[in-house]
C-alpha cells in the first residue's frame, strides 16, 4: 500500500507497539489523521509528558512521578508487608481487588537463564536491603505462575528464609465460575494443594 512518507513513518512507529500489527497501525494512524488537531496533540503531549516525568520509585521500583510512588509515600499503607511482583504492570490488578493494603517491590523481570536474566539483572539486592527493617513481617511472592515466575519465587524464598521474615506465595487454582471438567491438570493440582478449611 502506498502512503505519503509522513504517514508511512507513523505506521512504522505504530507497528513497533506490542500487539499492534499492520491493520491496527492503519486504524490508529487514520484515527489520528481524521481526529482534530487538538485530540492528536493531546495524545502527543501525554506521551511526551509520561516520558519526561515518570521514572522508577527509588524504594520499590514502581512507576512514580515523585521520588517515591504514591503507594510508598502513603501513610495509610501497611509497611510491614511487601508484595513482590515482576513488573509495574502487575500492581494495578492487585490494587483493583481492594484486598491488599501493604507495599510492593518490583523486581523488573523474572529469572530466565535461557534469556540470560539472572539475579543481578533484577532488583533482588534492593529487596534484601528493605528486609533489614525490623518492621517488615511478611513478603508475599506474587510472581506469575509460569516456569520463570516459579523459579524466581523459589529463589527468593530461599534467600529470604534466613532473615526470619515470613514468606508466602499467592495461591493458584480454579477461577471463580470455572468448571472442573475444563481445568487442566496443573491448575487443578494447585487448587487441591492450596485448599483451605471452611
Amino acid at each position: 500500500m502506498y502512503a505519503a512518507p509522513s504517514i508511512q513513518r507513523l505506521l512504522d512507529e505504530l507497528e513497533k507497539l506490542p500487539g499492534v500489527g499492520p491493520k491496527s497501525a492503519q486504524r490508529i494512524a487514520y484515527w489520528i489523521l481524521n481526529s482534530s488537531s487538538s485530540d492528536a496533540l493531546r495524545l502527543a503531549d501525554a506521551i511526551t509528558d509520561v516520558k519526561q516525568h515518570v521514572h522508577f520509585c527509588k524504594r520499590c521500583f514502581n512507576y512514580a512521578q515523585d521520588e517515591l510512588c504514591e503507594i510508598c509515600a502513603s501513610e495509610k499503607r501497611d509497611a510491614s508487608v511487601i508484595c513482590v511482583v515482576s513488573e509495574p504492570r502487575d500492581i494495578p490488578p492487585i490494587e483493583r481487588t481492594g484486598v491488599f493494603s501493604g507495599t510492593y517491590h518490583v523486581l523488573g523481570g523474572a529469572l530466565s537463564p535461557l534469556e540470560g536474566i539472572g539475579p543481578d539483572a533484577l532488583h533482588v539486592t534492593e529487596l534484601l536491603a528493605r528486609l533489614n527493617d525490623p518492621g517488615i513481617k511478611e513478603v508475599i511472592l506474587a510472581t506469575n505462575p509460569n516456569v520463570e515466575g516459579e523459579t524466581t519465587a523459589s529463589y527468593l524464598a530461599r534467600l529470604i528464609a534466613p532473615t526470619g521474615v515470613k514468606v508466602t506465595r499467592l495461591a493458584s487454582g480454579l477461577p471463580v465460575g470455572g468448571d472442573l471438567e475444563f481445568a487442566d491438570e496443573v491448575t487443578l493440582g494447585r487448587a487441591i494443594e492450596s485448599r483451605r478449611v471452611l
